[in-house]
């Protein structure tokens, strides 16, 4: 059997280009963190075959919570993404293939008995994914607290690697921004990364033939198929839109 190496090797190789030919241009160096973050990810995303399940979750009974929440918890704001972590940590104790990775030797899986979400971060210098851990025994309050901190650290001054290691999975939210669904790419050695999009109100049938509004959030699930099936996928999807209009995880 080829290794990833070889079958690289096979492919024919990009033709250079000079786009002087055609007009006038700018070389502009990357980054060193721009060099490294795009060697990992091109790294992920030949070596793990990715899949993305794409699904909308009703986050309606998020506002009320919402509210209730706040108004029990002064100064503070809740987020969907920090409603989607918390339930990102329930949901990965009850799908544990989620919260695994593939051991080196390829033939055995890696069950994680903790429960650390990565939650990407837009920065000046690009992505960085700071690591919330022990999502399971944290409250709502706490959650926001650390993301608020992180987030902080990472656009100003910078992320130790310690900040974003161990991570179970990871979180990339475009929602302050727009669009639908989109494919994450994987942050190995996790098995799966969930995207999210902007919500939008959609109509759906109400009683006597009336139309009835709800808040839809559109998720995108990217999953190491050698690890998850799709079924399972579209069940751990399903259970995060359980899971958010869950009173209980709003104690």
């Amino acid at each position: 059997m080829s290794t990833v190496a070889e079958t690289l090797a096979r492919l024919a190789p990009l033709p250079p280009s000079e786009f002087s030919e055609f007009g006038d241009v700018e070389v502009v160096p990357l980054t060193r963190y721009q060099q490294l973050a795009g060697a990992f990810l091109g790294r992920n995303w030949v070596t793990i075959p990715h899949v993305t399940h794409h699904d909308d979750i009703d986050i309606d009974g998020i506002g009320a919570r919402k509210v209730a929440w706040e108004q029990a918890h002064p100064g503070a704001k809740l987020t969907p993404v920090v409603v989607l972590i918390k339930a990102l940590a329930e949901a990965l104790r009850r799908y544990p293939y989620f919260n695994a990775s593939l051991g080196d030797d390829g033939k055995s899986l890696v069950l994680k008995r903790y429960f650390n979400i990565g939650v990407a971060v837009d920065t000046p210098k690009g992505l960085l994914v700071p690591v919330i851990r022990g999502c399971d025994a944290k409250s709502l309050g706490e959650i926001a607290t650390e993301l608020a901190a992180l987030s902080d650290k990472a656009r100003t001054k910078g992320l130790s690697m310690s900040d974003m290691s161990g991570s179970s999975i990871a979180l990339s939210s475009l929602g302050h921004i727009g669009g639908t669904a989109f494919t994450p790419i994987i942050n190995a050695p996790d098995v799966a990364i969930l995207g999210v999009s902007r919500s939008r109100s959609t109509p759906f049938p109400g009683d006597g033939g009336a139309i009835a509004w709800r808040t839809m959030l559109p998720l995108s699930l990217s999953y190491d198929h050698r690890v998850i099936n799709g079924a399972d996928a579209a069940r751990f999807v399903r259970l995060l839109g359980e899971l958010v209009n869950d009173d209980t995880l709003y104690q």
